[in-house]
């Protein structure tokens, strides 16, 4: 491992997690208002709402960039040994890319939304909402408890 990767190690740890919290509490948020969305009536709150939507998706789109460079960069710092060893960060990448699925999944909602062509009903939406939190416990667990397999 070069020195400059030894050295930043902890910061791209950091800056890993710090990316991870924006992108998730988007992604926790973005389908509460997909629930209001489809709940609603009212051509003011759906128009507000379209706006929001939008805006949240491309806000937090870069930081689940972030999150992902930052990761590989955290993988790659320890190298292809450790990699191959880590059964549980095989699950949790297969998890993270679940995850960026859903995100893309988002883009497709917004789009839906915005041509006012949704079908699906706000109980649809909030369990969807459940998905992300499903996976950051999975996740949390298996990168600090580390379980063997």
């Amino acid at each position: 491992m070069s020195t400059f990767i030894i050295n930043h190690l902890l910061w791209f740890k950091a800056f890993h997690v710090i990316f991870m919290v924006a992108w998730f509490a988007g992604i926790f948020y973005l389908p509460r208002l997909f629930v209001n969305h489809a709940e609603t009536n009212s051509a003011e709150v759906i128009a507000q709402l379209k706006g929001m939507e939008k805006r949240l998706l491309y806000f937090i789109s870069p930081f689940a960039l972030l999150t992902l460079l930052f990761g590989l960069a955290i993988i790659y710092a320890y190298g292809s040994d450790w990699f191959v060893a880590a059964k549980w960060l095989h699950i949790k990448l297969s998890l993270v890319i679940v995850l960026f699925g859903y995100h893309l999944y988002c883009f497709k909602l917004l789009k839906i939304f915005a041509q006012d062509k949704n079908t699906r009903s706000g109980k649809f939406y909030r369990i969807f909402n459940e998905i992300p939190v499903l996976a950051l416990f999975a996740i949390i667990i298996l990168a600090y408890v580390k379980p063997m397999f």
